[in-house]
């Protein structure tokens, strides 16, 4: 089989509340999660052998040798499906990496759910969707999502999805200068963790907020910076828990030239922003469709 590249799309958090803590210290949440155009690009390369070889094309050799490829989530994805093969194809997975780290973009997540189901068609898994957001949990609480592929109203940890239409405008993205720790943001006492539940349809009229945010303004001056910049234009929303600041545009005219007004200022020079349109359905699954449904007629 000749190789298959898909994108794997960065995602929105709309709005996050947090609604309680369990037991086991988990939370909680109510958010809206939208996908956006900004996107790696993985392919996969079928090998004669068993072997599983992950390479990231933004890496140099020598930065790549300090990376366990054990740790990266997109092996880890792969082994996961390892059971399930039923043909002994090995693979390479070339990841070009464009969404940041560190970001509440959903990179990492996004990488290991397409190679979830890249590697359900490729390995002949015959793993349902269902089954494999259960193995994407696993793996992230995000990596659902992907899975799902569409946009969707989420509760409980982020699993309990729920299809739905939101508008797809164009949006600033700005990743500040700064890593966020998630489980420093959890743990954090000022976190509020008792927002009151709401229903999908007053999600969808009225929206809501990020309950991060005033934790992540408070730790992370970066983010407050960026925030107070953006909201000059549109109001300005954190994704996740961060670090990445957003703000909705109904044009992408305007939103490339709030964006290049931002590269010109000096608070940017250690910042990174980007110009992506919001979208409705994972562009991964259509992607692997036509790819399979090609190969199959060539076959």
């Amino acid at each position: 089989m000749s190789p298959i590249t898909v994108p794997a799309p960065a995602k929105l958090n709309l709005f996050l509340h947090i609604t309680g803590q369990r037991d086991n210290g988990y939370h909680d949440l109510q958010t809206l999660f939208q996908f956006i155009t900004l996107h790696d690009q993985l392919t996969f390369e079928p090998l004669q052998d068993d072997t599983i070889i992950v390479c990231n094309s933004k890496l140099s050799h020598k930065a790549a040798e300090h990376i366990h490829q054990e740790d990266n989530l997109i092996y880890k994805a792969a082994k996961a499906l390892l059971p399930f093969r039923t043909n002994q194809t090995g693979v390479q997975i070339e990841c070009d990496k464009q969404i940041p780290s560190g970001a509440g973009l959903g990179g990492g997540s996004s990488d290991a759910a397409t190679t979830l189901l890249v590697l359900n068609e490729l390995w002949n898994c015959q793993r349902t969707n269902d089954q494999l957001k259960e193995i994407g949990l696993k793996l992230g609480a995000d990596v659902p999502i992907f899975i799902h592929g569409q946009a969707a109203f989420a509760e409980g940890v982020g699993e309990n999805l729920t299809a739905v239409e939101v508008n797809e405008p164009w949006y600033v993205i700005i990743k500040p200068n700064a890593h966020i720790s998630t489980a420093e943001i959890f743990s954090h006492p000022d976190l509020t963790r008792n927002t009151s539940p709401i229903t999908i349809s007053a999600a969808l009229k009225q929206g809501g907020h990020n309950d991060c945010e005033k934790v992540v303004r408070k730790l992370y001056p970066d983010v407050d910076i960026a925030m107070n910049w953006l909201s000059q234009f549109s109001p300005a929303k954190l994704t996740g828990t961060g670090a990445c600041v957003f703000a909705e545009f109904s044009e992408q005219q305007q939103a490339d030239e709030i964006a290049k007004r931002y590269r010109q200022q000096g608070k940017a020079f250690e910042d990174s922003v980007y110009v992506a349109q919001g979208i409705n359905d994972n562009p991964a699954h259509r992607a692997l469709r036509e790819q399979i449904d090609l190969a199959n007629a060539l076959s």
